[in-house]
């Protein structure tokens, strides 16, 4: 899908790739799932990326979850990458994720949390309903305090082990949309380990609709 001219993977990467950590770490590995018959348009989209940056496409799965199992298998298949100790998990389509998250995650994995995920202030009411398959009108059950709820943005950031264990410990479900995890922090938290939250960013946003595009392509601030 295109956005000013280029498609939204081909933003997604470049915005990675721009990130700056603590101490000039940067992106120096970027792994690419896609469904397999699109795996060659997918790399030609990426052509022209940093050459200094080994760059993976690879045939992703049946959910997320299992796709970014396949990333992993890859990363870890690739002898360039043997030394990579966070892994950022990302969507193509939060396109213009500012280098200045990206580099926001890596710095509070890098400063002893080992997953860490950005996200934003909810300012909505929520309501949980009890939902009824075919029903239009549902009963509410309550109304979710929104001062702790934080709407969750990627990319998310992982030491290495600790999302290789959580992928591990929940392979069984991978396969399945039903039982797969909805993001990787809910793989980590059914490990029981910790996950932490940062502060998100409204450039971030997901473009899941045709409107969602159309904002997408509106001006913005640049980063700094």
């Amino acid at each position: 899908m295109p956005l000013g001219g280029q498609s939204l993977v081909a933003h997604a990467a470049r915005n990675l790739l721009a990130a700056r950590a603590a101490g000039d770490d940067r992106v120096r590995v970027l792994v690419v799932t896609a469904p397999a018959f699109h795996l060659d348009a997918i790399a030609r989209e990426l052509d022209g990326l940093e050459t200094e940056v080994t760059l993976l496409v690879v045939a992703g799965g049946a959910t997320r979850q299992a796709s970014v199992a396949a990333g992993l298998a890859a990363l870890d298949a690739d002898q360039r990458a043997t030394d990579v100790d966070v892994v950022l998990v990302h969507d193509a389509a939060r396109p213009l994720a500012p280098a200045s998250l990206v580099a926001r995650v890596i710095e509070a994995v890098r400063d002893g949390h080992p997953a860490v995920v950005p996200g934003l202030p909810v300012t909505d009411t929520i309501k949980r309903v009890a939902p009824h398959r075919g029903v239009t009108v549902e009963p509410v059950l309550e109304t979710v305090p929104r001062a702790e709820l934080r709407a969750v943005q990627t990319p998310q950031g992982f030491t290495r082990d600790l999302l290789l264990r959580a992928h591990a410990h929940g392979t069984d479900d991978a396969h399945d949309e039903e039982l797969a995890a909805s993001d990787d922090a809910g793989l980590v938290e059914r490990l029981g380990e910790p996950v932490w939250v940062v502060a998100g960013d409204e450039r971030a946003a997901k473009i899941t609709t045709a409107r969602d595009l159309a904002v997408a392509a509106l001006p913005t601030e640049s980063d700094e």
